[in-house]
């Protein structure tokens, strides 16, 4: 970069204006300079490592110290396009797995996709290799966008055509959608959402998993509902952990009818509830005003499961009492509130003491039923 500087400060030397007015000639006026200036046109003009390397800073407008990237991902990005330009020989594969381990800013993103795209060309047209590079290369270089905050690049990875040769996979993705759910980032799970069918790539429990966790922790029904017809209708085995998020929104949102085809296609392939998904058709059945049949689901849960998840039961229970009636009542219309809140009022005090007197060992406390501040009155 120094000799790139110098090279500037040389041309315009050649178009300051006292100078051509001095009336001295010009190779004297620029005779201290003239062999740097020829030195740096030719090393710029004729070094394929400094042209390449200009092209990737100046394109992206990394010009400054400030913008340069890491030392090392800079030498081993040298080294590599020495090797492939210069030598004309493939590079030790371990050169290309550090630079992605050191890529910690977008500028090194930068850099590893230029040499990824050069080493690409140089596998097709010296080594006739037409294959991408792994799957496993393609998931660290994905991991290195997430962890760089190079989100754009990332999503390049999941292209089924680039010019980078990545092998696209729902793993690379999974990071793309891990960093959504660590910022409730709806927009990006959208973006990745679509790339994932427009590349062909098949959707996985896993998947399913984050998703609904990203739509649940923002409050965004319509879109987990959307994507849940999508992963159904590809035929992905949900997870005992995707339904329970699934069953758990419904229910926060009083949305009994949805409660119950989810509840459906979980009875499908699980036999036994889990605590989230039992207290899910609890909650159901108290919104339609059976109490009793809430304590037979609760009863069953306290048979069935086991001694570590049963001890979760009272502190479900208590939530029921003291959190969820706020939360339900929230998401109804104006002119539904009241209503809810009376029956819920009448009905959650009625199971607790069935529950009671069946021998729950669960010590409910049922005062915030009765705040004023909470639910209307």
């Amino acid at each position: 970069m120094q000799a790139v500087s110098n090279a500037r400060r040389v041309s315009r030397l050649f178009l300051s204006p006292h100078l051509r007015a001095s009336g001295a000639p010009h190779y004297t006026a620029l005779s201290p300079f003239s062999g740097l200036a020829q030195h740096v046109y030719r090393r710029v003009t004729t070094d394929p490592i400094h042209c390449f390397l200009s092209k990737a800073f100046c394109s992206s407008g990394v010009d400054t110290v400030e913008g340069a990237p890491s030392g090392d991902v800079k030498e081993l990005y040298e080294k590599m396009l020495d090797s492939v330009k210069v030598k004309r020989s493939m590079p030790p594969n371990a050169w290309l797995w550090s630079m992605i381990l050191n890529c910690k800013h977008q500028h090194d993103i930068r850099l590893l996709f230029d040499i990824l795209q050069n080493l690409r060309i140089f596998r097709l047209s010296n080594l006739r290799i037409h294959d991408n590079f792994n799957c496993n290369l393609c998931r660290e270089v994905t991991k290195a966008c997430v962890h760089a905050g190079a989100l754009d690049f990332g999503k390049k990875a999941l292209w089924k055509h680039n010019v980078y040769g990545l092998t696209p996979n729902i793993a690379s993705a999974h990071y793309l959608l891990l960093y959504a759910k660590d910022h409730n980032d709806t927009k990006l799970l959208v973006e990745v959402m679509k790339l994932l069918k427009k590349n062909d790539l098949p959707l996985q429990p896993g998947t399913a998993d984050i998703v609904f966790s990203i739509c649940y922790n923002t409050d965004d029904w319509v879109l987990i509902s959307k994507y849940a017809e999508r992963f159904v209708k590809a035929g992905v085995k949900l997870r005992q952990t995707s339904f329970e998020t699934w069953m758990q929104f419904a229910a926060k949102r009083g949305d009994t009818k949805s409660l119950w085809k989810i509840e459906k296609l979980r009875s499908d392939t699980m036999k036994q509830h889990t605590l989230a998904t039992g207290f899910s058709c609890a909650k159901g059945l108290l919104l339609e005003r059976k109490p009793s049949d809430a304590v037979a689901v609760i009863q069953v849960l306290n048979q069935t499961l086991s001694d570590t998840k049963k001890s979760g039961i009272k502190g479900e229970l208590q939530k029921l009492v003291s959190e969820w009636p706020l939360e339900v009542i929230k998401h109804q219309k104006d002119e539904d509130r009241k209503a809810l809140a009376a029956s819920l009022k009448s009905d959650i005090p009625i199971m607790v003491s069935e529950l009671l007197s069946m021998g729950l060992e669960a010590n409910v406390s049922l005062e915030d039923l009765d705040r004023k501040d909470g639910i209307p009155q």
